[in-house]
């Protein structure tokens, strides 16, 4: 069966506004999970603009809610060291036991042409690396966070990450679901050893073809090892314009076909008053029909 949820990207936002979003959704049965964005720096807009940083807004917006599962598309595995990472993911499952859904990707690495990691990471004093060597952590990054949430203590040596004695009391309520962003080949290979859901961007971001296409390689990688392709689940998130319900109706029924169950519909700010019921309404309830 398909689930549905929202993303609310907190740019040129204030906590109030998305309180107000959550809270909403929180109340609809039909949105089954929401999410955050992991930036540090709009993606959009003047570099200047407000934007709120994820895992403490995360946790906030966690505790004023009662049953919808949450997380971000995604967390950056750049920007924390996997450990600590782990940690506050356990803290946050703490405040909300058993709805966080942990998803993690590669984060900004070197690309040719790309002004915004530069300006993100440059600002915040973070490296920007090669994608080969992103790929390479967000492995290590994966193997060590699950292993925190399950072990009671274990040294690591990686290439990129070297644990003593590592340890994560309180652990999780149950193991939190991993979902991993990406659709490079490397990346598709960590998300056949590690992920629980895999995410790719849809419209307009990726055509369907493109996500079909990803997908079939993903079986590919699973394969390879071993592993059932069925038990990852396949993700998306869709951006909608509010005057244009019909166009994600439309869009999202193609993505159901190619066999993508899971589906983020991206309500960009600023959030009308009623945003989340007006996806419910709109889209979800629509294509439930």
């Amino acid at each position: 069966m398909p689930s549905f949820g929202i993303k609310t990207v907190p740019v040129r936002v204030t906590y109030g506004e998305l309180l107000r979003v959550w809270q909403e959704a929180d109340s609809i049965p039909a949105i089954e999970h929401i999410w955050l964005w992991d930036h540090l720096v709009p993606l959009f807009g003047p570099a200047d603009g407000d934007i709120h940083e994820g895992w403490t807004m995360l946790a906030a917006l966690a505790a004023r809610t009662e049953r919808i599962a949450f997380g971000h598309l995604v967390t950056s595995n750049m920007t924390r060291p996997p450990a600590l990472l782990a940690k506050m993911a356990a803290t946050v499952d703490a405040i909300a036991p058993g709805r966080l859904v942990l998803g993690l990707g590669v984060g900004g690495t070197r690309q040719p042409g790309d002004v915004h990691v530069p300006r993100e990471y440059n600002a915040y004093g973070l490296p920007v690396v090669s994608p080969g060597e992103g790929v390479a952590r967000l492995d290590e990054a994966c193997a060590i966070i699950k292993r925190l949430w399950t072990e009671v203590r274990f040294d690591f040596d990686g290439r990129y990450h070297r644990l003593r004695d590592a340890v994560c009391e309180p652990k999780p309520a149950r193991r939190p679901p991993l979902l991993i962003g990406g659709w490079g080949d490397r990346t598709l290979g960590v998300v056949a050893r590690h992920a629980d859901l895999w995410n790719v961007p849809g419209p307009p971001h990726n055509s369907l073809e493109f996500i079909a296409e990803r997908s079939k390689a993903l079986d590919a990688r699973c394969a390879e090892i071993g592993r059932d392709p069925a038990e990852i689940v396949r993700s998306t998130q869709i951006m909608v314009s509010y005057d244009e319900p019909a166009a994600a109706r439309t869009e999202i029924r193609r993505l159901l076909d190619l066999g993508i169950t899971h589906i983020v519909i991206n309500l960009l700010p600023p959030f009308p008053d009623g945003a989340a019921t007006w996806a419910a309404e709109e889209i979800i309830d629509q294509i439930a029909q």
